[in-house]
């Protein structure tokens, strides 16, 4: 389950809150002794098995081979992580050395504020290794961490109530999604579960139609210059107020949750109560521990109906219809971090690491020579999606920060209440733009 998806505008706003007065570099970090002694303090979000094991087994192996170095590896809640922990830390300039970073507005605030390692020279040759995804992590051409894991999203759909609707194959247009969305209804079935009281699955719409109804070039500039004078961003508000109008989603969506429980939209699609649900790769994952905690099943697996297709095209529109909207995990290290803290990052996106890391499923290793260790079948879906897509777009929250993401999400949210316009969501996006 990726809860950062929950917190991350909280977690930036954090960020960008401490970049007021920008910090430089104020300790010498990594507690280093006059005997060459080195402690790297490594905080990650994995709480339970088997990332945590995996973890922990990295920080031994680094650590033989590096009889200096002691790396005190802790797992925290990802909310306490983003919100508090690492804020604080970094604000202080010290505390930590290798910390969770999701890359995107997060990351370019840490760098404003002097809080990052620039390791674009050190760790040049992983750099290269993983290839395009990196570019999260990276301001202004250079490089300030590495992912471990990225992953796209996608429609998660019951290929059983699929063939009940008299529905063959996956839809790959928008109007085929509207007339799958018509069939489904027609057999009785709930077409699609949406969990919008937890407010950004209902964002992730809006984000996907941008996607499909703007270039590549457009997402590109609004990235880098928070741009949204394009009009398929006023499109892609328009092309959501017609979706919603059809009345895919389940009673009382607005008041639904995610991922708590058999009532979330989560536990809908696992249950067999509704036949679809737009979310990330992680989503097989939550609907196990559901049917293990709410349906009294005796082990964590994954519903065995699911089947995976990325957001539809949309014809006539100047969007990549092969486009993914997605994002990762990785980690940085802080600017006072020891020189070893660059090794221990990049021994995590080694072969044998990210090998171990898609052996185990918990997630899709960014590393190209890993992806043959994937074997769970829903992540291989995902990879699949991965690997056809000629474009992939960070989640647009993430790229865009705080200020302006909180507003987009805000209008977004509004749209799906019945309230507001499609040129509200983009006026309050470039409104909040014009602040910084």
């Amino acid at each position: 389950m990726n809860k950062a998806r929950i917190t991350r505008v909280g977690a930036v706003a954090a960020a960008t809150a401490l970049a007021v007065g920008g910090l430089t570099a104020c300790s010498t970090g990594g507690d280093s002794g006059g005997d060459g002694k080195v402690t790297i303090t490594w905080w990650h979000n994995a709480t339970s098995d088997p990332l945590k094991g995996l973890w922990e087994d990295v920080a031994t192996e680094f650590e033989a081979d590096h009889p200096n170095v002691t790396v005190k590896v802790e797992g925290y809640q990802n909310e306490e992580l983003q919100r508090t922990l690492i804020p604080n830390a970094l604000r202080s300039g010290s505390g930590v050395d290798l910390f969770q970073a999701w890359g995107g507005g997060e990351i370019k605030d840490q760098v404003a504020a002097g809080y990052v390692m620039d390791i674009s020279d050190s760790a040049a040759d992983t750099i290269d290794a993983v290839g395009p995804v990196v570019s999260g992590w990276q301001v202004d051409g250079k490089t300030y961490g590495l992912p471990f894991q990225y992953g796209i999203e996608g429609f998660w759909y019951n290929k059983d109530l699929f063939a009940q609707a008299g529905i063959d194959a996956p839809p790959t247009t928008l109007d085929e999604l509207n007339e799958d969305v018509t069939k489904l209804k027609d057999a009785g079935i709930v077409p699609i579960a949406v969990g919008a009281g937890d407010k950004w699955p209902a964002a992730h719409y809006w984000y996907n139609f941008a996607l499909k109804s703007c270039s590549p070039d457009v997402l590109k500039k609004a990235q880098s210059q928070l741009d949204f004078s394009d009009p398929c961003f006023i499109k892609a508000g328009d092309l959501l107020q017609e979706f919603i109008a059809t009345n895919p989603f389940q009673d009382g969506f607005l008041a639904t949750s995610a991922q708590q429980g058999a009532g979330s939209s989560a536990g809908m699609l696992a249950t067999g109560k509704a036949a679809m649900e737009l979310m990330g790769h992680w989503d097989p994952g939550v609907m196990g521990g559901i049917l293990k905690d709410d349906t009294g099943q005796a082990d964590a697996t994954p519903p065995s109906f699911l089947g995976w297709f990325n957001f539809p095209g949309i014809p006539g529109t100047d969007g990549d219809p092969t486009a993914a909207l997605g994002g990762g995990d990785g980690f940085a290290c802080a600017t006072w971090a020891p020189k070893e803290c660059v090794e221990l990052l990049e021994y995590i996106d080694s072969e044998s690491v990210q090998s171990r890391f898609g052996e185990i499923g918990a997630g899709i290793p960014v590393l190209p020579a890993a992806a043959s260790s994937i074997t769970d079948p829903n992540l291989q879906q995902v990879l699949a999606g991965l690997q056809s897509a000629s474009y992939v777009q960070l989640w647009l929250d993430t790229s865009y920060g705080a200020t302006v993401g909180g507003a987009m999400n805000d209008g977004i949210v509004a749209l799906f209440g019945g309230q507001g316009s499609p040129e509200d969501i983009v006026k309050a996006m470039q409104d909040a733009a014009a602040t910084l």
